[in-house]
């Protein structure tokens, strides 16, 4: 698989590399609800020959490709999901969504990755095996209503990858690696973690004009909530990489009484599992605290989100190889930085070697309205090429470089039952204060 052939290969596919990149584009839809997405990548993959495995109960799938030879798993995969920005002028009108996060591109790549390896004579001289996914949900949001996918239990986690990785979907993979789509070519040393948050106040309601001081007011309680995490935030250690970014998704019903509940959403974002359990305690006292200073009572549901991510220092080189291949005087930029997104990308890294690096082709703002895929060409058709490089590296040679990555990784867990023993344990729900008759109240 020389960088010769991979070119041609990709070549050969760029009408349908580029032609699903404006598809997906034009239908974007977030998480555990792409349907049209994740049908159209299904009729393109079996199209090309792929026998899939389909996720049960929600989108997403996966295939496998053997070469024949002895060896590791790689797993490459292309996330379906979309974000929420309604004044993005390519918004759905109806929905908010938009792929200003670049998922579409990656999809599409994935697709010509796809067809690439089906060519003739693309799995020569490469060892072991090749898990191509599909997967959903990547965008930590809409908290509330994969809430109540979990409770009717079609999903035990938020994010896609790990709700994979704990059906078994991943069972048998070695390593994995996902490119992302942004405005250079780069990697970083890696990426924080989260817990996600759904936060109710609960007051009483009154009229608003006729006796206000029948009720107790939920709204006013959560903004002295959010106050109360503001002052906090000097406690936040620097190399913590903290992060807490709450949002009002409910603050009374009418104007004319005052709010019985007032609803929050939140991430408490840092560099490390002990880092956010941290900085969890101090948010889950600031609010509490905010809601027995107005008399109302709150509800705080702490869900388990993303693990930070490690970006394996020997997949680095393998990156920084592969693009040297592809575009010898071409610019990749190795920042020993975390980055202070999260993706669930963290959860794969605490059981197998993950690189998760980023491919131009985007211009504007990251979850904003000014974003776009302005140049299809870096995003979809040279990423596909780059993939296929960094695949090459691992597989060819008898493995050699897969194997010595696999051998020498030091997993933060033994396997992934003991890594999801560990996230459910973070999961804690439930009101959070006891008023006594006496007007005393214990604070949990």
């Amino acid at each position: 698989m020389t960088p010769e052939k991979i070119g041609a290969w990709v070549e050969k596919h760029r009408k349908l590399i580029l032609d699903a990149e404006r598809y997906i584009w034009a239908h974007p839809e977030t998480g555990y609800k792409e349907y049209k997405t994740s049908q159209y990548m299904k009729e393109q993959f079996e199209a090309l020959g792929y026998d899939l495995v389909m996720a049960e109960g929600i989108t997403g799938f996966y295939t496998r490709l053997e070469t024949g030879r002895e060896g590791p798993e790689v797993l490459i995969l292309g996330e379906l999901d979309s974000i929420i920005c309604p004044k993005h002028p390519d918004a759905d009108r109806q929905t908010g969504a938009v792929h200003s996060c670049g998922h579409n591109a990656q999809c599409a790549t994935l697709l010509g990755i796809a067809a690439a390896l089906k060519e003739p004579h693309a799995l020569d001289g490469l060892c072991g095996s090749i898990r191509l996914c599909a997967v959903p949900a990547e965008e930590l949001l809409e908290i509330e209503y994969r809430s109540k996918l979990k409770a009717e239990g079609i999903i035990k986690y938020f994010g896609g990858k790990p709700e994979f990785l704990s059906r078994g979907y991943f069972d048998g993979v070695d390593l994995a690696f996902m490119v992302h789509t942004s405005k250079s070519f780069a990697v970083n040393s890696g990426s924080v973690g989260c817990l996600a948050k759904r936060i109710v106040y609960q007051g009483v309601a009154a009229h608003a004009g006729g006796a206000p001081w029948e009720g107790k007011n939920a709204l006013y309680a959560a903004t002295c909530g959010i106050g109360a995490v503001n002052a906090i935030r000097e406690t936040f250690r620097e190399r913590d990489l903290i992060r807490v970014h709450p949002i009002m998704t409910g603050g009374g019903d009418m104007v004319n009484a005052i709010p019985e509940t007032a609803t929050l959403e939140s991430y408490v974002r840092g560099s490390s599992f002990d880092a956010i359990k941290d900085a969890n305690r101090k948010v889950n006292r600031a609010l509490t605290g905010a809601a027995y200073s107005i008399g109302t009572n709150i509800e705080i549901t702490d869900i388990s989100g993303y693990a930070p991510l490690h970006n394996d220092s020997l997949m680095i080189e393998v990156v920084r190889e592969a693009y040297e291949a592809i575009d010898p005087n071409g610019s990749f930029d190795i920042r020993d930085t975390m980055g202070t997104g999260s993706t669930d990308m963290g959860d794969l890294s605490c059981v197998m070697p993950v690189i998760h690096p980023y491919a131009a082709g985007a211009t504007g703002t990251s979850h904003g309205s000014d974003y776009q895929i302005s140049d299809p060409e870096q995003a979809c058709v040279k990423n596909a090429k780059w993939q296929l490089a960094m695949l090459s590296l691992l597989l060819g040679n008898g493995a050699e470089r897969a194997r010595r990555i696999v051998a020498e990784y030091k997993a933060p867990f033994a396997s992934k039952e003991d890594y999801f023993a560990y996230v459910d344990a973070l999961c804690q729900s439930g009101e959070r204060i006891d008023y006594r008759e006496d007007g005393t109240a214990v604070l949990r």
